[in-house]
C-alpha cells in the first residue's frame, strides 16, 4: 500500500530535527506550508549513539531506522515498503573529531551511497543539503554568490561538498531520478549544537574574537527557513535538477551578529552582558587560513583556527532564484531567531 512519504537523513542532527518536525508539523511562520500533515509517513536514518530524544516528542508517523551512510550494506531497510519516497540528504560532517577524512567519508562516499539506494529504491526526488563552502569567500563585498558563481571551496569540508554536488547533479544528468541541491549558509535556531552556544557564552563574557573592523558580510539563515526552502525543493515541479540558495532576507555583518546576540540576551532574559571583544588585527585571519590550509593539508582539523579564518571574511549569497522560482520567502530574521534560540536553550536547561 502506498502513501505519502519522506526519508531523511541525518534526522538526529539540528538541521534533520527541524526538517522531521516541520514535514509533519507544517511551518507556523509559513501560511503556505503552516497545515499540519501527520499522516505522512517520515522515515529517518539514525546513526548508533545518537541523541534521538527530540525526534521522539514530534507527533505523527515517524520511523527510526539506524543506519551509517559510510556502510551500504546499513542502508539496505531503508526505504522497505516505500513507493516513490522523497529523500532529503541532511546528513553530513562539518566538524570532525580530528581527522579530515571523515569530510569525505561521510559527505562524499556517504552521498554516494544514499543515492544509490534512492535509485535503486525509485525514489521520486533526491534534495541534498549543500553548504556555502564549495564557493569560498566573495571576491568583494558587493559580490554575492549566486548559482552562477564557480566553485572556489575553502578547506576540505567545502571540497568535500562541492564532490558531493557532482556526484547528486551528475545522477540527475543521467536521468536516473530527480535532484535539487539547496545550498544553505551559516544558520541557527533552536535545536542548535554546543558550538553554537560555546559562541554565545563567548560573547556573554566578552572573548568573542572580532577580527579587523568587524564590518565584513555573513549570510545566515535561520533553521525554520532552510526547512521552508528544502519544503519548497520538493514541492515545486520547476525545482527539478536546479541548484537554490536559501538565506536570510539579507546578510548581516559580524558587528551586527554579536550585538543583536548581546541585546536579546540582556533585554530579553536579563543575562548579563560584558559588552567586550577580542579585538585582533584583520592579518590574524588570513594566519589563521594558511595555518588550517597546513593543517588540513596534513589530514588534521582544528576547528577553532578553521572558524577564526572565516571570521573577517565576506560570504554571502544572493536568494533571489529561490525567491523568483519557488516563492521563498524568509520568515524570520536574526533577531527573532536569536529570541528563539536562547528561550530554547533556557527552556532545556541550559546555561548561556
Amino acid at each position: 500500500m502506498s502513501m505519502r512519504s519522506e526519508v531523511v537523513t541525518g534526522a538526529s542532527g539540528w538541521l534533520g530535527a527541524r526538517l522531521v518536525r516541520a514535514l509533519t508539523q507544517g511551518l507556523p511562520d509559513v501560511p503556505s506550508l503552516k497545515e499540519k500533515n501527520e499522516s505522512r509517513l517520515v522515515r529517518c536514518l539514525v546513526r548508533s549513539g545518537t541523541d534521538r530524544s527530540t525526534l521522539k516528542t514530534i507527533a505523527g508517523k515517524i520511523e527510526l531506522i539506524e543506519g551509517d551512510l559510510t556502510n551500504p550494506g546499513s542502508l539496505d531497510g531503508l526505504f522497505n515498503g516505500l513507493d516513490g519516497a522523497a529523500v532529503f540528504h541532511c546528513a553530513g560532517v562539518i566538524h570532525p573529531r580530528k581527522r579530515a577524512r571523515e569530510f569525505f567519508a561521510v559527505n562524499v562516499e556517504g552521498t554516494r551511497n544514499i543515492l544509490e539506494a534512492a535509485i535503486k529504491a525509485r525514489a521520486s526526488r533526491f534534495i541534498h543539503v549543500s553548504s556555502i563552502s564549495p564557493m569560498g569567500f566573495n571576491s568583494s563585498r558587493g559580490r554575492p554568490f549566486d548559482e552562477s558563481s564557480p566553485y572556489d571551496p575553502h578547506g576540505n569540508y567545502g571540497k568535500s561538498k562541492k564532490l558531493a554536488e557532482e556526484i547528486v547533479n551528475s545522477a540527475g544528468g543521467s536521468g536516473k531520478i530527480e535532484v535539487v541541491i539547496a545550498r544553505g549558509p551559516w544558520f541557527y535556531g533552536p535545536g542548535q549544537p554546543s558550538r553554537q552556544t560555546r559562541f554565545f557564552t563567548m560573547i556573554r563574557d566578552g572573548v568573542v574574537p572580532v577580527t579587523g573592523s568587524g564590518e565584513n558580510l555573513r549570510s545566515m539563515v535561520y533553521v525554520d527557513n532552510l526547512c521552508q526552502g528544502l519544503l519548497l525543493c520538493e514541492k515545486a515541479p520547476e525545482a527539478r535538477g536546479r541548484t537554490y540558495w536559501f538565506a536570510d532576507s539579507k546578510p548581516y555583518t559580524m558587528n551586527q551578529i554579536i550585538n543583536t546576540i548581546e541585546r536579546v540576551m540582556e533585554k530579553d532574559f536579563s543575562i548579563p552582558v560584558a559588552h567586550r571583544r577580542k579585538r585582533l588585527p584583520a592579518i590574524a585571519g588570513e594566519i589563521a587560513l594558511a595555518l588550517d590550509d597546513v593543517i588540513q593539508g596534513l589530514g588534521f582539523y582544528q576547528p577553532e583556527l578553521h572558524v577564526l579564518s572565516e571570521m573577517n571574511k565576506n560570504i554571502v549569497c544572493s536568494i533571489a532564484q529561490a525567491e523568483k522560482e519557488l516563492g521563498y520567502r524568509p520568515a524570520v530574521a536574526l533577531e527573532e531567531g536569536m529570541r528563539r534560540s536562547i528561550k530554547w536553550l533556557l527552556d532545556k536547561g541550559i546555561k548561556i
